[in-house]
């Protein structure tokens, strides 16, 4: 296969969603959402076997990505929704921190013309040293941010999962045609090129039996 194919484009795609994953990954960490967290480290996972798949010519693996492809959409999905409050969803639960904590996606406070205020709340019975933080000046709500990224990983994705149907096609073609042909014969096909003379020497040598010389020789 050529490097302007399938495979090479699928290779393209897999190195750009594990650099897109890996970005992903370091902002999701800042800001403690670990949902997004174990998918994402699942999803660089997967992408690496594909990847790898795609490189050593193994259909298996980029079954396994392509199936993989589908479900990241759908997770992308989600991720949508929960942000545009979508079915129910509140971006400001504690859904995507399981409930351990209260943090928020860490552009909320770090989103293009953010400014970071604390003002002090000692004067509040109960909230002595505490401080209460506001953000204002976005440019972007952080909210669409995340949308942003959600969407560039679902296009990925699937045009991940159409080439990753390619070429699991291409390599099973090839594969077929490669046993048509006797690619796995056990017997190399030099075998063909002997003389005939020698073939039917040995075949008739198979053909005579012991015994058949111990009966001319005792005739003699």
């Amino acid at each position: 296969m050529g490097c302007c194919t399938g495979r090479c484009t699928l290779i393209f795609l897999c190195t750009l969603q594990l650099l897109a994953a890996l970005e992903r990954q370091v902002f999701d960490f800042l800001g403690y959402q670990w949902a997004p967290i174990l998918a994402n480290f699942l999803h660089i996972i997967i992408v690496i076997l594909g990847l790898f798949g795609t490189i050593q010519y193994r259909p298996r693996y980029i079954v396994v990505y392509a199936i993989w492809t589908a479900i990241w959409v759908t997770w992308n999905i989600f991720i949508i929704c929960f942000y545009l409050e979508v079915g129910g969803l509140s971006k400001d639960s504690e859904l995507l921190t399981f409930n351990i904590s209260r943090h928020q996606s860490w552009w909320s406070e770090n989103g293009p013309g953010c400014v970071r205020k604390e003002a002090s709340m000692s004067g509040i019975k109960g909230l002595d040293n505490h401080s209460y933080i506001s953000v204002i000046g976005c440019a972007l709500e952080y909210r669409y941010i995340e949308v942003m990224h959600s969407s560039f990983q679902i296009l990925i994705a699937l045009v991940g999962f159409v080439y990753a149907c390619y070429v699991v096609s291409v390599f099973t073609e090839e594969e077929d045609s490669f046993d048509f042909i006797g690619g796995f014969d056990p017997f190399p096909l030099y075998h063909v090129n002997e003389k005939p003379t020698n073939l039917l020497f040995k075949q008739t040598y198979l053909l005579i039996s012991p015994t058949d010389f111990s009966v001319t020789e005792g005739m003699n």
